[in-house]
């Protein structure tokens, strides 16, 4: 093979590019109008919001600061084993800002829950969470999240900033992949 991703390592498309497009648009459509007048401290989580947080980014037209957080769940498989660790953190405090927490996918909450509660303990001003895609059926723990991109099957996903054993990240619409491609 030699390095190209061919059309037979993607099952299906389950959401276009130009779905996705539309979507980050409406979901700044919506934070631009809760967050007059105030400036966004934009909390990316890494590696897989790194796609999502950027496009929405620009589409936000008020003040916004960025700083990214990363965690890790998965490791190479599809499944969270649920242990989460802090792999970097924040570069600057948040305390008494306006914090919008962003990240890729929402499955059993786990992860999401755990950072949510390692930021309100640094006393922010607000947090709301913004997550692309949501896994609802999958959900373990009582989880808020104030806007919401996609809600998907429970398929294991790549594209748009999600990976699998780091590849498929930089597809620009979200597919399922053939099984045999995680064997």
């Amino acid at each position: 093979m030699d390095g190209k991703i061919s059309n037979n390592q993607i099952k299906k498309v389950l959401i276009s590019e130009e779905q996705i497009q539309k979507k980050v648009s409406e979901l700044a459509a919506e934070i631009n109008r809760d967050y007059a007048g105030k400036i966004i401290h934009l909390v990316s989580i890494l590696k897989g919001a790194t796609i999502f947080a950027s496009d929405l980014m620009r589409k936000i037209e008020i003040p916004v600061t960025i700083d990214f957080i990363s965690v890790s769940s998965y490791g190479n498989t599809t499944e969270s084993s649920g242990v989460v660790r802090i792999i970097k953190d924040l570069d600057h405090s948040i305390e008494g800002r306006d914090v919008l927490l962003v990240e890729d996918i929402v499955d059993t909450g786990l992860t999401l829950k755990y950072i949510q509660g390692i930021l309100l303990a640094r006393k922010p001003q607000s947090l709301k969470t913004c997550v692309f895609l949501d896994k609802f059926e999958r959900r373990k723990v009582d989880l808020k999240v104030d806007y919401t991109g996609f809600i998907i099957p429970n398929e294991f996903v790549v594209g748009y900033g999600l990976d699998f054993a780091e590849k498929y990240r930089n597809l620009s619409f979200l597919g399922i992949l053939n099984e045999d491609q995680y064997t």
